[in-house]
């Protein structure tokens, strides 16, 4: 049974906001096809483009969190976001 961090099932759920995006599914498609143990392991597989897309997704994300004051969501989207910058 495959076992996913729960700050990359947090990412996963915010790309689905984005499902037209093709670097959207192609970082979906990662975190529903491979068995990341954390989320360092995640960002050291993102290509260059990936990691410049999600740059931009995860700032609009956490900012929409931030609004609705759900810090937990927040605080999840900002360990990747710190990982990769």
């Amino acid at each position: 049974m495959k076992t996913i961090d729960h700050t990359l099932l947090y990412l996963r759920e915010s790309l689905s906001n984005y499902e037209g995006n093709e670097l959207s599914q192609s970082i979906h498609q990662k975190l529903q096809n491979k068995n990341y143990q954390s989320e360092r392991e995640f960002v050291e597989d993102l290509d260059d483009r990936e990691m410049q897309y999600l740059d931009k997704i995860l700032a609009r994300e956490i900012s929409y969190a931030e609004n609705v004051q759900d810090d937990m969501r927040v605080q999840q989207l900002r360990e990747v976001y710190e990982i990769i910058f």
